[in-house]
C-alpha cells in the first residue's frame, strides 16, 4: 500500500512539473503577441499571419483538405502529415485555420518538456529535469524554431527525436518488450511527419548495434530492438510497416518463436537494404555537407546552373559563439552542458544515446545554424545534471541540514535563473515580423478573385508558398522547388530585358506543365517506351534547333514561334526583394555551357546618404560630382547617364522626373523618394525587367499590362 502510495505521489509530481513546463513554455512564447497585439499590418482578417515563408506550403494543404478542392499538378501538400494533423485539428477544435496555424507552432513545441523530464524521473532525478524542460523549451535556436506564428515541421521535429531517446534509455535500462514497441511507433511516427528523420534513426540503431556486439552479445533483447527499429525504418508506406511492427512485436510475445529471433533480424536487414533504407542518408548530407556552387544537369544536352545552397544562410557555415548561443543561450551555459554532459554518461552509460542528437547539434559548424536544433535538449539535461551535481556538492559541505538544503535552493534558484536568463533576454529581443504585411496581402487577395487556380505567378522562390496560399496560383518555384535549374529562368525574366522575360516566361510555364504529363505518361508506360523529361532550358534550346543555350536565350530577342497559350501568367514584382537582387541575379549571371560567371552586373541601394551641395556620397566608397555628372565608385571614375527621381502623388501614382548626363554613360542612378532609397545601377540592371516594371512601371505594352501598381509590390499580367 504504501509502495502505490509512493507510486502514485511521484506520478502526479511528474505530471505537475510537466503541466508547469509546459505553462511557461507556451506562456514564453505569447511575449510575442503582447509586443505585436496593436500591429494591425501583422494581421489580415483580424488574425495574426504566420512568420515562417515555408508555414504556408503546410498551410495550403491544410485548406485544400478542407475545401476537398485539389488541383492538378499545383503541388499543394494534400498528403503530408503537418497538413492532416492541422486539417484534423481544424475539424475538432472550434477555432480558423489561420488561428491555429498561428498558436500549433507554441502548443505542440512546448511538448519537448515531456521527454526530457521523463528521462530525467528514469534516473530519479525528476527536478533537474524540470530546469532543463525549462531550458531547452526556450532555448534560443529551439525558441526561433518553434515560436509562436513559426508554423513548419520543426513544431515537432525535436519532440519525436526525444521521445525516441527517452524509449531507447528505458529500453536499455529495463530490458522490458513495451519499449520495444514504443520505440518502434515512434520511429514510424517521427517519419510520418518528417520523412528527413532517416538519418538520426539510423545513428540511433548504430550505437545500440555497437553496444549490443562490444558489450552485451548475449542478451537477446537488444538484438529484438534492432530488429524492431529496422522494420520501423524501412523505405516503405506507414501503414505498411506499421502492420509488420504489430505483428513482429506480437511474434516476440509468443515464447516459442524465441529461437526465430535471428531469423527476423536477417529478414529486417534485406528487407531494410532492399526498401532504400541507405539512400537517403547519402542524400541530405549530399545536399547540405558536400555541398557545390554549380549543379550540372544530367540531360542530352549538359547544363552548369547556380546552387541554392551557396545563398541560403541555414546551410553556410557559423562561429563558435554562434554556434553556443543558439543552443544554450551562452558560451558558458554551452561549456557547461558539456561537461555536464560527459559526468552524466559516466553515471549513466546509456546517456551515449544522447550523442546522435549532439552530433548533429555539432554539424551545424559545417552545415549551417539549422542544426543547431538537436543538441538543444541534450545539452538542457547536460548542463541541468552539472547544476544539481554541484548543488547536491554543496549541501555536503553544511553540517547544520536545514543551513545546507537552504544553501542548496537559493543555488538551483539562483543558478537557473542565470541559465535561463539570455534565452528568456533573446525572446523579448527577437522580433520577428509576419512574413507579408496586411496591404500585401490585400493585394494577393485581390489578384486571387481575378487569377484562376491553374494561372500562373512569376516570382523568386522566396514569396512562392505565400503567393500560393493567398493568391491560390501555381508557382514556378518555391520554398521546395528551387535547384538551379529552375531558379535560373526565373532569375532570367527578372534581371533581363522585357522582351526576353516575356518570351521565356511563357515557355517555362508551357513546357512545365507539359513536363508533369510526361511524367504521368511515363508512370503508365514500359521503361523502354518512356519519354525523357530534361531540364526546360535544355529541351527548349534543342526543340528551337540549337546546340549552345547561350544562343537559344540570346535567340529570345527575336520574334520566336511560342507555344499555344493554356493559362495567364503574372509578374509579382515586390519592393521586398530589392535587398536581395544581387542574389536573385547570380542565378543567370552564367554561361549554361560552361559554368562560367558572363557578368558581374553593378547593382547598389543605399539609405546613407549626404548631400554637400558638390558632391553626393552615397558611403562605401560611392561619390557623385553632381557638376561633372561622374561617380565615383572607388579609385574609377564612370560616367553617369541618367539621374532620375521617383515619387507618389496623394492618390498613390508614381511620377517620375529623368535627366539625361551623358547619353554615353555607363550607369544610371535612381533616387526613389518615397523609400529615401538610391539606386546605382549599371546598363544591364538598368533595364532589367524588375527594375522597368517595379521601380519606373515602364512596361513595354506588347508585352505587359498593370493589374495593380502598390508602392509595396506591383502586379502584372503577361499578354503574349
Amino acid at each position: 500500500m504504501n509502495q502505490y502510495l509512493t507510486d502514485k505521489k511521484s506520478v502526479y509530481l511528474i505530471i505537475s512539473l510537466i503541466v508547469l513546463a509546459f505553462a511557461f513554455s507556451f506562456c514564453v512564447r505569447l511575449i510575442w503577441v503582447y509586443q505585436f497585439s496593436d500591429y494591425e499590418s501583422f494581421k489580415f482578417a483580424g488574425q495574426f499571419m504566420i512568420n515562417t515563408n515555408d508555414g504556408y506550403f503546410w498551410a495550403e494543404g491544410a485548406r485544400d483538405l478542407l475545401s476537398g478542392i485539389f488541383i492538378k499538378h499545383n503541388l499543394s501538400p494534400i498528403s503530408e502529415a503537418t497538413s492532416w494533423l492541422t486539417y484534423a485539428t481544424v475539424k475538432v477544435l472550434p477555432f480558423s485555420l489561420e488561428t491555429i496555424i498561428f498558436y500549433m507552432p507554441a502548443v505542440l513545441g512546448s511538448l519537448i518538456v515531456i521527454p526530457i523530464i521523463l528521462i530525467a524521473h528514469n534516473f530519479k532525478m525528476v527536478e533537474m529535469g524540470f530546469l532543463a524542460a525549462l531550458l531547452a523549451s526556450i532555448a534560443v535556436s529551439y525558441y526561433n524554431r518553434t515560436m509562436i506564428g513559426y508554423y513548419d515541421t520543426d513544431m515537432l521535429n525535436i519532440v519525436f527525436p526525444t521521445f525516441l531517446l527517452w524509449s531507447l534509455i528505458l529500453a536499455l535500462r529495463t530490458h522490458e518488450e513495451k519499449y520495444l514497441l514504443i520505440t518502434a511507433l515512434e520511429i514510424i511516427a517521427y517519419r510520418w511527419w518528417y520523412p528527413q528523420s532517416y538519418s538520426l534513426e539510423f545513428s540511433y540503431f548504430g550505437l545500440i548495434l555497437v553496444y549490443a556486439l562490444l558489450f552485451d552479445r548475449k542478451n537477446i533483447f537488444h538484438f529484438k530492438l534492432l530488429t524492431m527499429m529496422l522494420f520501423a525504418m524501412m523505405g516503405l508506406p506507414s501503414l505498411v510497416r506499421f502492420v509488420i511492427v504489430i505483428g513482429v512485436y506480437i511474434s516476440f510475445k509468443q515464447g516459442k518463436l524465441k529461437q526465430y529471433v535471428w531469423y527476423f533480424l536477417a529478414a529486417s536487414v534485406i528487407l531494410f537494404i532492399l526498401s532504400g533504407g541507405l539512400e537517403p542518408i547519402w542524400f541530405r548530407l549530399k545536399l547540405y555537407v558536400f555541398k557545390d556552387s554549380i549543379e550540372i544537369t544530367q540531360d542530352i544536352l549538359p547544363l552548369h546552373f547556380f546552387s541554392v545552397m551557396q545563398t541560403v544562410r541555414e546551410a553556410g557555415q557559423i562561429d563558435f559563439v554562434t554556434f553556443a548561443e543558439r543552443i544554450s543561450g551562452h558560451t558558458i551555459t554551452f561549456i557547461l552542458s558539456l561537461i555536464g554532459y560527459v559526468l552524466m554518461v559516466k553515471k549513466y552509460p546509456a546517456m551515449l544515446l544522447g550523442l546522435p542528437l549532439l552530433g548533429l547539434g555539432f554539424l551545424a559548424l559545417w552545415g549551417g545554424l539549422r542544426f543547431t536544433i538537436y543538441a538543444v535538449p541534450v545539452c538542457a539535461l547536460g548542463v541541468a545534471y552539472l547544476l544539481f551535481r554541484w548543488s547536491a556538492y554543496i549541501t555536503g559541505l553544511f553540517i547544520n541540514e536545514r543551513l545546507g538544503g537552504l544553501v542548496k535552493s537559493s543555488f538551483v534558484i539562483l543558478s537557473s535563473l542565470g541559465v535561463l536568463y539570455p534565452n528568456l533576454l533573446h525572446v523579448i529581443d527577437y522580433r520577428v515580423p509576419t512574413v507579408m504585411n496586411k496591404m500585401e496581402v490585400e493585394q494577393l487577395d485581390s489578384l486571387r478573385k481575378i487569377a484562376g487556380r491553374e494561372d500562373y505567378i512569376v516570382a523568386w522562390w522566396d514569396y512562392g508558398y505565400p503567393l500560393r496560399y493567398y493568391a491560390d496560383t501555381k508557382t514556378l518555384i518555391d520554398g521546395g522547388k528551387h535547384d538551379g535549374g529552375v531558379n535560373f529562368p526565373v532569375s532570367f525574366m527578372l534581371t533581363n530585358d522585357q522582351e526576353s522575360a516575356a518570351r521565356l516566361a511563357r515557355l517555362e510555364v508551357e513546357y512545365t506543365e507539359k513536363a508533369f504529363t510526361t511524367a504521368e505518361e511515363n508512370e503508365t508506360k514500359p521503361k523502354e517506351q518512356q519519354h525523357d523529361i530534361l531540364n526546360n532550358t535544355a529541351q527548349m534550346t534543342l526543340d528551337y534547333g540549337f546546340h549552345d543555350a547561350n544562343d537559344f536565350l540570346d535567340a529570345l530577342q527575336t520574334p520566336l514561334t511560342l507555344p499555344a497559350k493554356t493559362r495567364e501568367i503574372y509578374f509579382y514584382l515586390p519592393y521586398r526583394m530589392m535587398g536581395i537582387f544581387p542574389t536573385v541575379a547570380q542565378f543567370s549571371n552564367m554561361d549554361l555551357m560552361s559554368g562560367k560567371m558572363t557578368r558581374q552586373p553593378f547593382f547598389f541601394q543605399t539609405t546613407q546618404f549626404k548631400d554637400t551641395g558638390t558632391l553626393l556620397n552615397f558611403s562605401s566608397g560611392v561619390v557623385l560630382d553632381k557638376a561633372k555628372g561622374m561617380l565615383k565608385i572607388g579609385n574609377q571614375e564612370v560616367p553617369v547617364k541618367n539621374f532620375i527621381q521617383t515619387a507618389y502623388t496623394p492618390e498613390f501614382k508614381l511620377i517620375k522626373e529623368q535627366n539625361v548626363i551623358h547619353p554615353d554613360g555607363l550607369f544610371s542612378i535612381i533616387y526613389m523618394q518615397a523609400y529615401n532609397t538610391f539606386l546605382i545601377l549599371d546598363e544591364a540592371m538598368f533595364h532589367s525587367t524588375y527594375i522597368q516594371l517595379f521601380v519606373l512601371e515602364n512596361y513595354d505594352e506588347r508585352f505587359f499590362e498593370p493589374m495593380s501598381l502598390e508602392a509595396y509590390a506591383k502586379v502584372y499580367r503577361l499578354k503574349i
